[in-house]
């Protein structure tokens, strides 16, 4: 049976809402909404900014594509399983998980999945004290925000107060982390698998891969095939489903990764609804393996069938 014969009933596209991410997400959202109706779904837009979450249980299961807190975060999944709504991607514990990146990290460590060390800041952390430990550069992120909010590379002991307190602007809990000189990579997951992995080489203005480097610069290199040996890249694959699985993810999502100048790999965060726009890894990886967005949208909304 084709993915566009489906039975999907009304489809409810939750994108919007109210997170720094919220731009993001309506580009994101319209593009998924668009897709789903070409084909021929019934599918509408709902943004719980506007309209009480009561409403969902008038549709007959739900496309999550809103980023940060409050749809990424497990807080609409517990939701939707209340309303008895089945919906796309990870569960209620993995969701609330991967929005964390401190706990992400506490257990990825506890399971032996390489992530670079990390330190809490606080208003009252000894600053000095956390470079002493950690090292220099540090990256410096809100623990709940997600496409690169708040982030910011330090390279001086003096500049990494200014960054907790700018990335305190988002979120109350902020981590400090040993910094990875080499290359970055991303490794999406769809139904269990990896698709091929995405080498990102941003330019070198801005430093890392940053909110505008994702979103806005048309000077970010995406590179596909990334440049890995067939066996690093498939033991990059691995290691990126053995996380995904540890954390509790399911459905689709994406594991961002560094490969160190000594050739091992280290884990960053797991992004279980990543962007779905024009500039986005997951439909680009999903071309490499064969599936043009339309195919790609269906087959997250099929998951929800079993």
């Amino acid at each position: 049976m084709s993915l566009t014969s489906l039975n999907f009933g009304r489809v409810a596209v939750l994108f919007g809402g109210t997170s720094f991410e919220r731009e993001i997400s309506l580009i994101s959202g319209q593009a998924v909404l668009s897709a789903l109706q070409t084909a021929g779904v019934n599918a509408e837009a709902f943004d719980p900014a506007e309209r009480p979450i009561s409403e969902i249980k008038q549709y007959d299961r739900a496309f999550i594509v809103l980023h940060g807190r409050g749809g990424e975060d497990g807080t609409m999944q517990g939701a939707l399983e209340l309303l008895n709504v089945p919906y796309t991607g990870s569960g209620v514990l993995a969701s609330a998980l991967g929005m964390d990146k401190t706990r992400t990290k506490q257990l990825w460590l506890g399971c032996g999945v390489p992530t670079p060390t990390y330190a809490l800041l606080t208003a009252d952390t000894d600053f000095a004290q956390v470079v002493q430990e950690l090292g220099l550069p540090l990256m410096v992120k809100p623990t709940h925000e997600g496409s690169s909010i708040g982030m910011r590379k330090v390279e001086r002991v003096e500049d990494l107060q200014p960054a907790y307190e700018f990335a305190a602007q988002y979120d109350r809990e902020i981590i400090a982390e040993t910094w990875i000189t080499g290359r970055e990579y991303t490794v999406v997951i769809l139904a269990g698998k990896a698709l091929p992995v995405i080498r990102l080489q941003p330019h070198q203005s801005h430093g890392f891969y940053d909110f505008d480097a994702k979103y806005k610069a048309d000077d970010t290199q995406y590179l596909c095939p990334c440049g890995l040996s067939a066996a690093d890249e498939q033991r990059l694959q691995a290691i990126a489903v053995d996380a995904f699985d540890k954390v509790g993810a399911t459905g689709w999502g994406r594991i961002d990764a560094m490969q160190d100048e000594q050739g091992n790999f280290w884990l960053l965060e797991v992004n279980t609804v990543p962007g779905m726009t024009d500039h986005s890894l997951v439909p680009m990886a999903a071309r490499a393996a064969g599936l043009d967005f339309q195919s790609l949208v269906l087959t997250i909304l099929a998951q929800t069938l079993n």
